[in-house]
């Protein structure tokens, strides 16, 4: 059964009141895949009644209204993707499509979702309950941030919002508790992996460089930065606070890390894995033919890769769920009567993380200003495939399941750093998991610009080219290789995309098309570098493309057929 979205619904189950509404930008679809689902079953599973409006009209009260007031909060989210991620392209050019609205037409989700949605509660129902900010476009907005669509620093999304409090990351444990507090009439002060807004700063905590001084000064908002990147582990992180006018920005640590117990018990809640049947006169919503028949393996991502937000989101720790949980949801899958036999994917952000890290992040924390795969593996990661070997086989022998397919992006240098089982994992790969296709995403070939990226070397890459060859013609496959390269990123010159493409053709035999223009996600360490110019790392300076039509330039001498002509600079 769906969570409730209209009054009937409501009645349905004999309720007169909610005690949480949730207002989310995408559709409604009850899947582990979504978050707003996620959290709105947890609180759920944990006593609430919990009620969902997706997708609301801003020009009317009609789809706010209708669930009444709650409670104890309101929740708000943008969706799965930060809004201006999903409303405007890199060049900034409106999007058309949106694969996570019914019909799949970008006219339902509004620019700065939690802003919006929060001024539409506000405008309807006045002095209402606690509004509580949550999800991607929250996570990385909470504090002061570079903005690409405005081309400015913005005060933290908590202020712009006039929301009561923010719960950053997976938030499973912040939103719990939030409820609890509420319930029990208790403020909302000092709860891990969420941001308040207060009158006075915190003793014990660091102060970070007010919003005014990183929005005057480019120095400032590195140092800024750079204590916020500092203290984002759940195990070693600092409380912060940074000043926005005459008020205070409290940010406070993360929340600790979830066990193996509790990640299995969130998937498997009574999820339906079905779009409400509300938009069923509306269209398709794209997005079901990835998410319907998929499993999250693990959470999070130890790859930091600079121009990415995942580990900001979800963390540097890989969180993997027991096997018998996984298994368990493959089951289900199974059962479905829509079935068809095919698990379209398996995995996380990057697909062969899963049951792989670092033994020591649980108890010291992750090392500071140390990735854990750039600028190569660290010693200390114990590359191992194994789990994943025996999870995949036993996916396979699960009646109803005809396939199993792996297509979530793998980390080539991590499969390689593994000598005992990596050749294998590629193996089985090839045989049994690939769809045609493997994705992998080497972003770029140009030394310099790889080191400004957080991403190794290309020689790794060529390496995996060559073992993935030999494995396809062991097993007689005809597969190939899919690569993800990314134009425009800052240090990166059309000189350095020509090399990217005279690489491609001599070594990799190919003619890249999926290259990206660059993005600058917020609180991203490239978006630092887009703003002031600037590697964080040397304090040197370096190039970055800010126009538009020379961002496409960049990317067309990698995927057209030939090279335009002209000098080369």
């Amino acid at each position: 059964m769906f969570l409730p979205t209209t009054s009937d619904e409501m009645k349905e189950r004999g309720w007169n009141r909610l005690d949480v509404i949730l207002v989310t930008g995408d559709a409604y679809i009850d899947s582990p895949h979504i978050g707003v689902a996620v959290i709105g079953r947890v609180l759920a599973n944990a006593g609430y009644r919990v009620g969902i409006i997706a997708q609301p009209d801003i020009q009317s009260d009609a789809d706010i209204r209708r669930l009444g007031e709650p409670r104890l909060f309101w929740g708000i989210t943008g969706g799965c993707m930060d809004s201006m991620v999903a409303n405007y392209t890199a060049t900034r050019k409106k999007r058309r499509d949106d694969d996570l609205t019914p019909g799949g037409k970008n006219n339902r989700r509004p620019d700065r979702a939690c802003v919006v949605y929060a001024n539409l509660i506000r405008q309807y129902f006045k002095n209402t309950k606690p509004l509580v900010l949550g999800g991607v476009e929250a996570s990385l907005r909470r504090i002061a941030h570079y903005d690409y669509w405005s081309d400015s620093i913005r005060r933290s999304i908590l202020f712009d919002a006039r929301a009561d409090i923010l719960a950053y990351g997976m938030a499973e444990r912040a939103i719990v508790e939030i409820a609890n507090r509420l319930a029990s009439g208790d403020d909302l002060k000092n709860i891990r992996g969420a941001c308040t807004i207060e009158s006075e700063s915190p003793s014990g905590y660091l102060e970070l460089p007010s919003y005014e001084k990183v929005a005057a000064g480019k120095k400032a908002f590195t140092d800024m930065f750079k204590i916020f990147c500092s203290n984002n582990d759940p195990v070693t992180a600092s409380g912060l606070y940074q000043k926005h006018g005459n008020r205070y920005l409290i940010h406070h640590p993360p929340a600790a890390h979830l066990s193996i117990a509790e990640l299995d018990a969130i998937y498997a809640l009574d999820f339906s894995r079905r779009a409400h049947p509300f938009y069923k006169k509306q269209g398709k919503i794209r997005a079901m033919d990835t998410i319907s028949f998929s499993l999250t393996t693990h959470r999070g991502c130890f790859g930091e890769c600079l121009f990415c937000s995942i580990a900001l989101h979800e963390g540097r720790a890989i969180l993997s769920r027991s096997e018998a949980s996984i298994l368990a949801e493959a089951r289900k899958i199974a059962a479905l009567t829509d079935f068809k036999g095919y698990l379209v994917d398996i995995g996380g952000a990057t697909a062969n993380m899963y049951g792989i890290d670092c033994s020591r992040k649980q108890s010291r924390g992750a090392c500071p200003g140390k990735g854990c795969l750039y600028p190569q593996v660290c010693s200390s990661l114990k590359a191992d495939h194994a789990r994943q070997i025996r999870l995949l086989k036993n996916l396979r022998q699960i009646p109803g399941i005809k396939k199993v397919f792996v297509a979530s992006g793998i980390r080539h240098d991590l499969l390689l750093a593994d000598k005992k089982h990596g050749t294998s994992y590629m193996r089985e790969l090839v045989k049994h998991h690939i769809s045609g296709q493997l994705k992998i995403a080497p972003e770029h070939t140009t030394p310099s610009v790889l080191a400004l990226m957080g991403k190794p070397q290309s020689q790794a890459l060529v390496q995996f080219k060559n073992l993935f060859e030999k494995m396809n013609a062991e097993t007689g496959q005809k597969q190939f290789l899919t690569y993800y390269f990314i134009a425009a990123h800052p240090g990166c010159t059309e000189e350095d995309m020509r090399d990217l493409k005279s690489f491609a053709s001599s070594e990799l035999h190919t003619t890249p098309q999926q290259v990206q223009i660059f993005t600058p996600l917020p609180s991203t360490t490239s978006a630092l570098m887009y703003w002031t110019g600037v590697d964080p790392a040397t304090g040197r300076t370096i190039y970055v493309e800010k126009e538009a039509g020379k961002k496409q330039r960049q990317k067309d001498i990698v995927t057209s057929d030939r090279q335009r002509p002209g000098k080369r600079r």
